[in-house]
């Protein structure tokens, strides 16, 4: 990975909105509240892409930590649910995701929070606005 001729600036006016914007600046050039972009590139197929990073933003693999006793192995997601945490007092809140074995859950649902259109293997086509809200 090389530097790029391109510079990304954040501000803030008075501690309030935050701004960016994305300049073209010579290597031997600088520009205030500017992070100098990282560039490499990748060919698919035909076509040559020019990617640019925030080189700062790159190693950041320690803030995410799996939980003691995750063993991830074949299998492991049968039966059961990806879930966040809730917005309860003293929760993880959405910090937290992990699998929830389905014998483990208690209740029933309430609610349906979102429902999308989707055939097995595809990316979802729509939302089904019809199914969101409470279940009688």
């Amino acid at each position: 990975m090389e530097p790029s001729d391109f510079v990304q600036t954040f501000s803030r006016r008075n501690g309030g909105e935050a701004t960016s914007g994305f300049f073209e600046v010579p290597k031997n050039e600088t520009k205030e509240n500017g992070i100098r972009l990282s560039e490499r590139k990748e060919t698919l197929g035909d076509v040559t892409h020019r990617i640019l990073t925030v080189p700062i933003a790159q190693d950041q693999v320690g803030m995410y930590t799996s939980s003691q006793g995750n063993n991830w192995q074949p299998g492991l997601f049968l039966r059961t649910i990806l879930h966040d945490g809730d917005n309860r007092d003293n929760s993880a809140d959405s910090r937290y995701w992990g699998f929830v074995p389905e014998a483990n859950l208690v209740g029933r649902a309430t609610a349906i929070w979102m429902s999308f259109d989707k055939q097995e293997g595809e990316w979802p086509t729509g939302v089904r606005l019809s199914r969101i809200g409470g279940i009688h």
